[in-house]
């Protein structure tokens, strides 16, 4: 009986401690993996896709055999009255009469079928590309939300370290201005920096929860505590070095622009489709009847069996001008289709030559904002010596401190957007996978 209130305190104190975990803590590619199953951007995608390949074998039934059954059975009432002289002769039969009948057709020459079947493996592809670039976009999408909460983290950290560090220089300078070393200048200064700290605080930890939130949405889940990025992480160069290869990649084999090739020429088809409206049809055709009910007069009793097979050829002479406006209607859609894929080129070649630059420009402002984060460091040491020596202020100290800090934030801004750019650039040639996500997580550990 005693043993009773201590498990329950137990059991009370590890609810509790089970309640403070995270959901779960996980790196960049166990969050992609989350996304792929969450994800209703994805998910939509993936449907759409699915939707899609049905379009091949709808197109095959047009190539293939139609048969049908119709079947009818009615209940007859009929009056016969007949006048010869005199005499007058009045019959009323009632009966049943059944009927059922088997068609079947299978078209031997209908263009509009074959080429629709062959538009079906375009529009097939259109569509097997779209759901590859969805893809892609949810890598890029997983890898910017993840990116931006670890950074909100930084920028956070930051303004904290930088608020703490003006609320030791204002406690510093009352207690120098109450000593008679200092003006009341230093104070208002160190207060008026401590304001305007708290405000950037309150700021920051509003746009991480908003950042955290964002990753939720695409996760479904709490992200927990996320991998944080090596301080010594060496992020790799593109490979080929010149711009000119991913550009010719990005133009040739971006999914936009397979899906809008495949968009053009499915295009094309669709004049010959409606060109075909002016060709003959050749069919053959079976039937299959009976048909049971009375012999005339309901006397006795018929049954009917028909077969035919046969060929029937249809020549469409005049619909009215439909056939060419529809064709018309066909070209001007195919030259907007064309426009449009001369658009998705150009795009690719721009998002590719913007990423690529992201990622030789990013790496160089990288190597640049460690060396001034050094520098940094070295002067803040170098004034706060000085401001204890009497040959700086206060405010210069505080200055040297804020550098270090936006140093720190821009440093990492940099080494993410550029992680960033490495995958956009992947993205733009078509070729990114969750094995490139897999070499950028080698550059993050645990918190």
């Amino acid at each position: 009986m005693p043993l009773k209130p201590r498990v329950r305190k137990s059991s009370v104190a590890l609810l509790a401690l089970c309640a403070a975990i995270p959901a779960f803590a996980a790196d960049l590619v166990h969050v992609y993996r989350e996304a792929l199953a969450y994800d209703a951007q994805y998910a939509a995608a993936r449907a759409t896709a699915e939707a899609g390949r049905e379009k091949q074998p709808q197109a095959l039934a047009g190539l293939l055999p139609t048969i049908g059954a119709t079947g009818n059975t009615f209940w007859n009432d009929s009056t016969f009255d007949s006048k010869a002289g005199a005499a007058t002769l009045h019959e009323r039969n009632k009966y049943n009469s059944n009927a059922y009948s088997v068609n079947l057709t299978q078209p031997l020459f209908r263009w509009q079928n074959f080429v629709q079947y062959d538009q079906s493996k375009l529009l097939v592809m259109q569509s097997e590309a779209n759901f590859a670039q969805a893809g892609q976009d949810l890598i890029v999408r997983v890898a910017q939300a993840y990116f931006d909460v670890l950074f909100a983290i930084e920028n956070l950290r930051a303004v904290q370290a930088n608020k703490t560090a003006i609320a030791q220089q204002l406690e510093q300078a009352k207690k120098n201005f109450e000593v008679g070393t200092a003006t009341i200048t230093d104070t208002y200064e160190s207060q008026s920096r401590f304001d305007l700290a708290t405000a950037q605080e309150i700021a920051a930890d509003s746009e991480l929860e908003v950042k955290r939130y964002a990753l939720r949405v695409l996760i479904g889940k709490d992200p927990g505590e996320l991998n944080r990025l090596k301080p010594k992480a060496v992020m790799e160069a593109p490979q080929p070095a010149s711009m000119e290869p991913w550009v010719e990649a990005a133009e040739r084999d971006s999914f936009v622009v397979q899906a809008q090739q495949a968009a053009a020429e499915a295009a094309n088809k669709t004049i010959e489709i409606n060109r075909a409206g002016h060709y003959p049809t050749l069919d053959v055709v079976a039937n299959y009847g009976t048909n049971n009910g009375p012999g005339q007069f309901g006397i006795g009793e018929i049954d009917t069996t028909t077969r035919q097979v046969g060929l029937q050829l249809n020549i469409p002479l005049f619909q009215g001008g439909a056939v060419n406006s529809r064709t018309r209607e066909a070209i001007a859609r195919r030259d907007a289709e064309r426009a449009t894929l001369d658009s998705a080129k150009r795009n690719a070649a721009l998002n590719s030559r913007q990423a690529y630059l992201g990622v030789v420009n990013g790496l160089a402002e990288v190597r640049a904002l460690e060396a001034a984060l050094v520098s940094s460091l070295s002067s803040l040491d170098s004034n706060r010596l000085g401001y204890e020596v009497g040959v700086r202020i206060n405010i210069d100290v505080l200055n040297a401190e804020n550098q270090v800090y936006v140093t720190r934030r821009d440093l990492a801004r940099a080494r993410f957007n550029t992680l960033l750019s490495q995958l956009k650039l992947k993205a733009a040639v078509g070729s990114l996978a969750e094995a490139d996500l897999e070499r950028i997580n080698v550059l993050f550990e645990a918190p």
